[in-house]
């Protein structure tokens, strides 16, 4: 009975989405997506005018959906910037409301242009989104006079949540970036207390998503600076202080797997400490005793860790002795030039555009050629579904269709039992509630909280109530058809993972690490390494999300990517024995010959050539041995590891 009950059930890459992620409410949000969609409403009847009041409220959604960065200065940008595209894209639509083929036209073009925008960065990825969301709703939906009545409604509607998002930025000024570095002292803290165990991979993730945040937040804020400010001098220092701290753990754990002894639990705790003394702002706190190192790997953890202590505790830090990694920032229309380059000759850009643009295009040929009422509804489901960076395109889809259906029900009852008018407004206070909570636990959770106060919205734009019900769901059903045939399945790349390459480049970067680390002394600058590793470390994060995306794949794209994961864990292992193999010698141990460098920077290089070719992959066949001595034979030993398991399998003749 649990065979047949095993095989009845989904496969789990069509489950996973349906999962919610344990994240924490965001109840700040929940309040402010309660206020900023229900007040505009309010005013709308207040004045006897609720389309007024419904658009100013669609432009708040747009508001709500893209607040999803957490330091201040980048959620300005974040809301904004989109609001100006959403603006065009309802004025683009409007123009071409009601001209039939005129609008396929002109939607298609725009559906190019959004989705060769989307692929710049996030910023850019909502005002694609938002581009291409307004002039489909413009162009189905009829929008009050004067034209531009419409835009400046709902660029309204982004001002209302960008003002309430902005209330706390005298008091809480540098909080989250603040709170940022100091989650980054504790994940590194986790890590150094999983040395030696076997979470230790798993304490290392966190630490390198951890980073990965906080430089995003830090050097954003760097990059709106052209000085100096000490407040952002010091959060630079103590987060390039953390690195070192990291490579210093991965010595430890090899020398605790080695010998079974792992660090006193006075250093996490220590680093720890160090956390709160960050995020309170605190430069009088005293570094706790620690037991007095005798191993290599643990004076290099005593080391770093009181390096972080001084520059943690330093009252004035130095202007210019922070190494922020990026420089002067470039004049704007430098980086407005570099932009336009990267998306006009990219060819990522292109195809992701071409394939919008088709699934637009079929979308508005097929309303337009079948009638459909209010048929703006495919092409926002094919919007929405094929989002660059929401995951895989099939699993949205499916989510989608799923997410679409359980928010038609909540919409079913809103428009059936509830009279429209001041009703309307603790609705929607409820509705709109909902949408930051759902967001935060998956895809389809915030399809199924954003579908039924879009169903409101529009309602109170046509006045169709419940008859809107079904053919929203029908509209949806299409839409992500659309976007699977035309969006998925038409495309070759679809069929395959890009981890093998995403992991060729990391094995790439690592042996240029290796010359640089171990080369000499004009080569193996300190900081330019930081910076290398820091590069490696995100390239093992871009692998693991594209693992983690393709694993939601159908076969055979999702089995493909399965059978990477000895060698994303083989890789990472090899970057983690160079940290290492570096640590050991800045603590004393002999550095490697050139010989020696160059023959290890040559295997690597051959592994990433290897991994570039390799479509199937063997399990491992045995475990290596290899030469105790030297500072560089655990990596020998994990590149030779690495190798057997990338070796294409072949035939037998």
């Amino acid at each position: 009975m649990a065979t047949r009950t095993a095989r009845l059930s989904p496969p789990p890459w069509l489950t996973a989405g349906l999962r919610p992620q344990a994240a924490p409410v965001p109840w700040a949000a929940v309040v402010r997506a309660s206020i900023a969609l229900s007040a505009p409403l309010a005013v709308g009847l207040a004045a006897d005018r609720p389309v007024y009041g419904a658009l100013v409220s669609m432009g708040a959604l747009s508001g709500v959906i893209g607040d999803t960065a957490d330091a201040y200065r980048m959620r300005f940008y974040n809301i904004a910037v989109p609001q100006l595209f959403g603006a065009l894209g309802v004025t683009l639509g409007t123009l071409v409301f009601g001209h039939g083929w005129l609008a396929v036209a002109a939607l298609t073009l725009i559906a190019l242009a959004s989705g060769m925008i989307s692929s710049i960065g996030a910023v850019a990825s909502v005002s694609g989104l938002l581009l291409l969301l307004n002039a489909v709703v413009g162009a189905g939906l009829p929008m009050p006079d004067p034209w531009w009545l419409a835009p400046l409604l709902l660029t309204l509607g982004g001002v209302v949540v960008l003002v309430l998002t902005l209330l706390g930025w005298p008091l809480r000024g540098g909080v989250p970036e603040r709170t940022a570095v100091a989650n980054t002292y504790r994940t590194a803290a986790d890590l150094l207390e999983a040395a030696g165990t076997s979470s230790y991979d798993e304490k290392r993730q966190a630490v390198t998503t951890s980073l990965d945040q906080a430089y995003d937040l830090v050097l954003a804020r760097r990059a709106r600076h052209h000085g100096r400010t000490p407040a952002l001098v010091r959060l630079l220092a103590q987060l390039n202080v953390v690195i070192p701290l990291v490579e210093a753990a991965a010595a430890a754990h090899m020398a605790a797997v080695r010998f079974h002894r792992q660090l006193p639990a006075e250093v996490p705790a220590a680093v720890r400490a160090l956390a709160d003394d960050v995020e309170e702002g605190r430069t009088d706190a005293a570094v706790p005793r620690l037991p007095e190192p005798t191993r290599p790997s643990e004076k290099a953890v005593d080391h770093a860790l009181r390096h972080a202590a001084a520059v943690v505790h330093e009252p004035e830090p130095k202007p210019f002795a922070a190494d922020d990694r990026l420089g002067r920032p470039a004049a704007l229309r430098v980086r407005a030039r570099r932009t336009a380059r990267a998306v006009l000759f990219s060819g990522a850009s292109w195809r992701y555009g071409l394939r919008l643009a088709l699934c637009i295009g079929l979308a508005q040929t097929l309303v337009s050629l079948i009638a459909v009422p209010r048929s703006y509804w495919v092409a926002l489901t094919v919007t929405f579904v094929m989002k660059p960076d929401f995951g895989s395109v099939f699993s949205r889809a499916v989510l989608r269709a799923l997410g679409t259906a359980a928010g038609l029900v909540v919409a079913a009852l809103v428009l059936s039992e509830v009279p429209r008018g001041w009703w309307d407004v603790p609705v929607m206070m409820l509705l709109a509630a909902l949408i930051p909570a759902f967001s935060a636990k998956g895809y389809a959770f915030q399809t199924a909280a954003i579908t039924p106060v879009i169903m409101l919205l529009s309602d109170l734009l046509n006045r169709q109530g419940f008859d809107l019900v079904l053919p929203r769901l029908y509209d949806s059903l299409i839409g992500c058809g659309i976007a699977l045939v035309a969006g998925y399945l038409l495309w070759p790349e679809s069929w395959h993972t890009r981890i093998g390459d995403r992991l060729a480049n990391a094995v790439a970067d690592t042996a240029a690490y290796v010359a640089r680390a171990f080369g000499p002394p004009e080569v193996a600058d300190q900081a330019a390494r930081v910076r290398a590793r820091r590069a490696l470390y995100r390239d093992l994060s871009t692998v693991r999300s594209e693992f983690q995306r393709a694993l939601t794949e159908p076969p055979p794209a999702g089995t493909l990517a399965a059978a990477w994961w000895p060698l994303v864990v083989a890789v990472e292992r090899i970057v983690d024995a160079t940290t290492a193999a570096r640590v050991r010698v800045d603590h004393g141990a002999p550095a490697p010959g050139a010989e020696e460098v160059e023959a290890l920077e040559r295997e690597l290089r051959e592994l990433a050539d290897n991994l570039r070719r390799s479509d199937v992959l063997v399990e491992v066949r045995a475990e290596l041995g290899g030469d105790d001595e030297g500072v560089l034979a655990p990596l020998r030993q994990e590149v030779r590891a690495a190798r057997a398991i990338a070796t294409p399998r072949r035939d037998p003749d």
